[in-house]
């Protein structure tokens, strides 16, 4: 052993030179590769859940280069072997042959022969701007053999199809087959495929429409030696040498636009597989290119579809804007973009309220004129219905019960749970939006909108399909990327924020919506499947929505002007409602939504109220409501009255025998919300009147309609005079009922059955009175002031 060492030393020592030079040799063989082959800037190239091109971006240098490619295609294989390096798979990453053939070629001839194999090529595309000179040759030899130590056969013929030029600034073997031939590599014919494999021979000088002949001719050539080698037949190559050369490129596909710019912002330079279903992408373009001539003719240019998966949250469709042109902004991506939100939040009030039992869902709400603190919501058709379902409250989207019921939850408890939902749009405290929250006060996209929704239909789905549970991450956003996995949380028992009856009976009253009901032409809106769907319209007429929700699909759909222009007739029902029901015929049939019975329950309810039945209810039904449902109190509007013998009047113990008096149950609603109830509801029946020398002390039969308690009348201001006339209207409980007015103890009139009274007013304060016919009166103080005084 120590003489080994010996001799070892001695030889170290006398060729210590060498194998320095050695040593430094191998050194700089085993470093001379970049870490990164190539640093080129790629084009954002976008594909639909199948893999298919459905969008692309130039890369910032202006060049078509798309990512690198995964494999290379087979027939291109072939092709570019035979053509350019047979003997790829058998070399160290230079052939000895080729290089002394092409030498002796290019002293003797005055064309040019290249020897270079697919490892130097792509050692070359690396070294770009390097001269080709013999010393840069011996250097690419130098780094191909190191090339061919750190990768694959396989691989580096992927770096070669991938960074190869074809021409223009088209660069790589998928970029060339989608701007050649509008298809994706893999799909290439053996006569594309050849002719992409001779075209970056000399890609200046045989150009894609020019010099058609020089490049048919380097085709043909290939195919045959194709054909002659066997890999090929001959009923191929005559196919083949059939085919057309490539002329000028073919635009790109650019299916879905709005979300390739979204990519290209998000995830530049990469290759994105989202979850897009490109045959419905293109459905929707169509339907989205369709509506938009519609709605021009209103001067209305702009709109926005998105269609989640409900089970995923992953985006199926999505059309950012319409066709409109760049005069109307159609680059705009509307989906992400905030605007007013309409009435689309006010089915999540509802299910706020469902599942805290402070209403059950036909519970009777009151809809009668409104003022809080000076803010006075009015309904679309300013219109009254005095008491209606909540249900249909929520069908019909009024607003003066949504206004009444947000004040009855609480502002700040609704906003927490909007936040909750993940809205995070509402970035100003609950106080900014106010009540008008409900109504569009806030702002928010068509993005969060609709994925708030799918996370209700999530959520009930899950609680069906999983032993009655929730998940504790149900309201997450939506995600394009379609191998991304959604982390939901773990399963827990308690909901996350409502629970599956709430969402349920929320859902049944959305449903009802495509009932026909009064002028808005629903027919047109009847579908071959149930959906849940609402409307929004925000003030001036600005925006337009529609959202709707199946068990497997959510859909969103805006409709208006980009630059917030508003338009008469720009409405949810008219504008997006019509794409929304076009959208849900072009999508697979979803059923309804499975009955969550382990949150539901069967109570007792009031037919004609909607309340838990009290014991004055003569018509009672059984129905199932969301298992808070039974915290919400009994019926308030029935009681018991009683009658004389012929049962046609009022009577007490005070002027009747008891013995004679008649108990009967009676639907009974305050006087103001029975005079526009009554209105609404031609069947109502009125109490009786009381029988002559009988109390009604025990009643409030009138109430002032308006002004209301604490309510400012304000008078038109630069109108030229000093007094203006105010309309005074109070409701009674007696039709027959005549009623004295009085302002500051001075009668100032009276009325009979219809108690409006026209009254000519200057500013001040002033006590109003009204007494009717049976001594009954009521009272209140009344602030009169013009409108450009301070309130």
């Amino acid at each position: 052993m120590n003489e080994f060492w010996e001799r070892s030393k001695k030889f170290f020592y006398r060729h210590k030179i060498k194998l320095a030079i050695f040593m430094a040799f191998l050194v700089l063989w085993l470093f001379c590769l970049p870490k990164n082959l190539f640093e080129d800037p790629t084009s954002t190239v976008v594909n639909s859940s199948n893999g298919t091109l459905i969008g692309a971006r130039i890369a910032d240098d202006g060049q078509w280069r798309f990512p690198e490619m995964d494999s290379v295609p087979k027939r291109f294989e072939e092709c570019v072997l035979m053509f350019e390096d047979e003997y790829f798979y058998q070399h160290p990453g230079f052939n000895p042959i080729s290089i002394i053939k092409a030498i002796g070629h290019n002293l003797t001839k005055k064309s040019r022969r290249g020897g270079s194999t697919i490892t130097q090529q792509v050692i070359r595309l690396s070294r770009k701007n390097k001269s080709r000179t013999y010393a840069e040759k011996v250097v690419e030899i130098f780094m191909a053999t190191r090339l061919e130590l750190k990768h694959s056969k396989k691989e580096i013929l992927r770096l070669h199809a991938s960074h190869t030029p074809y021409g223009g600034n088209v660069v790589g073997l998928e970029t060339a087959a989608w701007r050649y031939f509008g298809i994706p590599a893999h799909e290439l014919s053996w006569g594309q495929a050849a002719s992409l494999a001779v075209l970056p021979n000399a890609p200046s000088l045989i150009f894609p429409g020019k010099n058609e002949q020089l490049l048919l001719e380097k085709r043909n050539a290939l195919l045959k030696k194709l054909k002659n080698k066997g890999r090929i037949d001959a009923t191929t190559y005559d196919l083949s040498i059939a085919e057309p050369l490539p002329q000028k490129p073919v635009p790109l596909p650019d299916v879905a636009p709005h979300l390739t710019e979204r990519i290209r912002n998000e995830h530049p330079g990469e290759r994105i597989t989202t979850s897009v279903d490109r045959p419905l992408q293109q459905r929707l373009n169509l339907l989205a290119e369709r509506h938009y001539r519609q709605l021009k003719s209103n001067e209305i240019h702009n709109l926005a579809i998105l269609v989640l998966d409900v089970e995923t949250r992953n985006v199926l469709g999505y059309v950012g804007n319409s066709p409109s042109g760049e005069e109307h902004a159609n680059y705009v991506d509307i989906i992400t973009k905030n605007r007013s939100t309409g009435s689309t939040l006010k089915p999540f009030l509802f299910a706020a309220l469902l599942d805290e039992g402070q209403l059950l869902p036909r519970s009777l709400v009151e809809d009668v004129p409104t003022v809080i603190n000076g803010y006075q919501p009015q309904n679309f058709d300013k219109k009254y219905m005095g008491a209606v379902p909540a249900s249909r409250a929520l069908s019909r989207s009024l607003n003066v019960p949504a206004v009444r019921l947000l004040r009855e939850y609480g502002l700040q408890k609704f906003y927490n749970k909007l936040r909750k939902m993940n809205m995070k749009s509402l970035n100003r405290p609950s106080s900014h939006y106010g009540l008008s929250l409900i109504l569009g006060g806030a702002e928010s996209s068509l993005w969060e909108v609709t994925e708030s929704y799918a996370s209700l239909a999530s959520s009930l789905n899950h609680f069906t399909a999983h032993s009655s549970t929730y998940r504790t991450n149900e309201f997450v956003e939506a995600s394009y990327l379609f191998e991304e996995e959604i982390d939901f949380g773990k399963q827990q028992f308690d909901p996350p924020i409502f629970g599956a009856g709430p969402i349920y009976s929320t859902f049944q009253a959305m449903y009802e919506v495509n009932r026909p009901e009064g002028g808005e032409n629903w027919h047109f809106f009847d579908s071959s499947q149930p959906i849940a769907w609402k409307t929004g319209t925000s003030f001036g007429f600005k925006d337009a929505w529609a959202v709707g929700v199946t068990p497997k699909y959510a859909i969103g759909v805006w409709a208006g002007n980009a630059d917030g222009e508003g338009r008469p007739g720009l409405t949810g029902i008219t504008a997006a409602a019509p794409l929304l029901f076009d959208v849900l015929d072009a999508l697979p049939h979803s059923g309804w939504f499975q009955e969550p019975f382990d949150d539901l329950v069967e109570v007792d309810v009031c037919a004609q109220s909607g309340f838990r039945a009290s014991v004055f209810c003569d018509d009672v039904k059984k129905e199932y409501v969301p298992t808070h449902g039974t915290r919400s109190g009994p019926c308030p509007f029935h009681q018991q009255l009683f009658l004389d013998a012929s049962e046609t009047y009022r009577v007490n113990s005070e002027c009747y025998p008891l013995e004679n008096m008649v108990a009967k149950n009676w639907f009974v609603l305050p006087p103001t919300i029975e005079y526009y109830y009554a209105l609404a509801n031609p069947n109502y029946k009125e109490m009786p009147l009381f029988l002559e020398n009988c109390s009604a002390l025990e009643n409030q039969l009138m109430e002032f309609i308006y002004p209301k308690a604490d309510e400012t009348i304000l008078l038109p201001k630069d109108l030229g005079t000093k007094s203006q006339d105010i309309v005074l209207k109070l409701a009674h409980q007696q039709n027959n009922a005549i009623v004295y007015w009085y302002l500051d103890n001075i009668y100032i009139g009276k009325t009979e059955n219809f108690h409006e009274l026209i009254l000519d007013i200057q500013p001040g304060e002033y006590v109003l009175t009204a007494v009717d016919n049976s001594g009954n009166r009521i009272q209140q103080e009344v602030q009169v002031r013009r409108a450009s005084e301070n309130q």
